[in-house]
């Protein structure tokens, strides 16, 4: 597995090398599965090409590429009549779409159980560095915009409804945390959904319906759904980008991988929106609905008000937790509750290789990446 590993750690997010990680890795590769992932180039690339990296024959190689696909170890699109593949990376990848459908292929409540404690062990220096450790992060919070201030405004990729429609595909897919919570013997307790809450756009859809990871759907299914989500208290969570984003999880403070980084430390480890909750002490009777809503547990006792007794208390919102969701908000029946602009509004990478480009840099990961595409311009 030692090629493959290697290969997946030439992504802006690797897999940290663990013995967890090898188990995982052999449940969803068979060995010529991994020789051939660690054959992969760092594009995209044809049949034929892969047939020469691999010095197998396009006609053996081929049922391999397909299997894979199936599996969501490969991505394959179609351009121009010619099939290319990419290798699929490992988060957000195909970790993810191992539990975004029923299957009995493979062993699932194994792999929820060593999924679960590889991004749990070791901290910093373990899967969780890798994934939340960025200065850039991978993923970004969105606003429940009906709950912003007035005199507001969120531009069209700080909108989780404009997202939704400006999207040339659209589908819906299981939640990979639930499911996979699911076969460890636990369930949401905000009574979010397994099935068809979490979404899927553009091209990366297209694939994914197409493998049976996905099912199609029409904007104002996903719009419906965007509503449902916000009546549990869940928070949106997209790609940190301003252009295409190719997917918003609905996720929820006990089942969200997301979620959970945050809550273990990683207060960055998710770009938040230009908002913050704040609390007005003199409404607040500390009845607890927000604590129990916030999905990164960032609201607790005030400090001013630890010391008195329980109906004088009232809640405060750490700020530097904060993803300014506003999913607290609805929830408070004193209105204590609002949103207020940050000081200074995050601005995302307008693409996805730019994303990935700045975490590259951050990481020192950029320099094969630079030689890859110097040798495609190359005649």
């Amino acid at each position: 597995m030692t090629p493959l590993i290697d290969r997946l750690n030439r992504y802006p997010i690797g897999l940290v090398d663990s013995a967890r990680l090898r188990q995982i890795l052999s449940c969803l590769f068979d060995d010529t599965e991994a020789f051939v992932g660690s054959c992969f180039p760092l594009h995209e690339a044809t049949l034929g090409e892969l047939a020469e990296r691999t010095g197998r024959s396009p006609e053996d190689l081929l049922p391999v590429l397909e299997r894979m696909a199936d599996k969501g170890l490969v991505m394959d699109m179609a351009f121009g009549g010619t099939t290319y593949y990419l290798l699929v990376p490992g988060l957000i990848g195909f970790m993810e779409f191992t539990f975004m459908r029923r299957r009995t292929d493979l062993p699932l409540t194994d792999l929820a159980r060593l999924m679960s404690e590889y991004l749990q062990e070791n901290g910093q220096a373990g899967q969780a560095g890798e994934f939340f450790g960025s200065r850039t992060q991978l993923t970004r919070a969105l606003v429940h915009d009906e709950h912003i201030p007035v005199s507001s405004h969120i531009t069209a990729y700080e909108d989780a409804r404009r997202i939704i429609e400006e999207a040339d595909f659209c589908a819906v897919t299981l939640c990979y945390c639930r499911h996979k919570k699911e076969h460890l013997g636990e369930h949401c307790r905000k009574g979010a959904p397994v099935e068809d809450i979490c979404m899927v756009l553009g091209e990366g859809a297209r694939f994914l319906v197409r493998r049976g990871f996905a099912r199609e759907r029409d904007k104002a299914s996903l719009l419906e759904t965007l509503a449902y989500a916000r009546s549990l208290g869940l928070t949106h969570v997209t790609d940190n980008v301003r252009e295409r984003p190719s997917f918003i999880c609905n996720c929820c403070r006990c089942c969200c991988e997301l979620m959970a980084g945050v809550q273990m430390g990683f207060d960055e480890g998710i770009a938040k929106t230009p908002f913050l909750a704040e609390i007005d002490p003199s409404r607040c009777d500390y009845c607890g609905a927000c604590l129990k809503t916030c999905n990164v547990k960032c609201i607790g006792v005030a400090a001013a008000a630890r010391q008195r007794p329980g109906a004088a208390r009232f809640a405060a919102v750490d700020p530097a937790v904060c993803l300014g969701c506003g999913a607290c908000v609805a929830v408070c029946e004193q209105g204590a509750i609002h949103l207020v602009e940050r000081p200074r509004r995050p601005r995302p990478p307008r693409t996805r290789g730019q994303l990935f480009g700045r975490i590259l840099w951050e990481k020192g990961r950029l320099w094969p990446f630079v030689l890859d595409r110097m040798k495609r311009l190359l005649p």
